[in-house]
């Protein structure tokens, strides 16, 4: 099954990489704007990549809709979790609330939901996963 170029979800994903690559803020603790779909394979560090998407339907009986459980993913390897945290925040000042332009698509909210840090088996990168609920309306 193939996703419609329409698809609410990708207009969603190109709001998010959109802004994130805008916020200052973020791009300045990342040392640049190293947010990735997909990292390639000699990322430098620290960056984020957009992550997992849940969507469900989210329609009522005369009005369209999708519910999005989004995760964005942060990857440190220096200031142990102090770094890691602090990407963490700065993406849910980012995008919390964002009033995010979708294409062929409306907004209707978009909302951090839970924020995690731990390290990774390889003991040196801690990695952020950091969680968001959105809903989106045809336009």
């Amino acid at each position: 099954m193939s996703v419609p170029l329409d698809s609410p979800a990708l207009a969603l994903r190109a709001a998010i990489h959109a802004a994130l690559v805008a916020d200052v803020a973020l791009t300045g603790l990342l040392g640049g704007p190293r947010i990735h779909d997909v990292p390639p394979a000699d990322a430098a560090f620290p960056f984020v990549t957009l992550g997992e998407a849940v969507v469900a339907d989210w329609s009522t009986a005369t009005e369209g809709g999708s519910e999005h459980a989004l995760t964005l993913h942060a990857f440190s390897r220096s200031g142990g979790r102090a770094e890691a945290f602090a990407i963490a925040a700065a993406l849910q000042e980012a995008l919390h609330d964002a009033p995010l332009a979708l294409a062929g698509h409306r907004l209707a909210n978009l909302r951090a939901t839970t924020a995690e840090v731990r390290r990774e088996s390889d003991g040196l990168t801690f990695h952020a996963l950091v969680r968001f609920r959105a809903v989106t309306e045809p336009s």
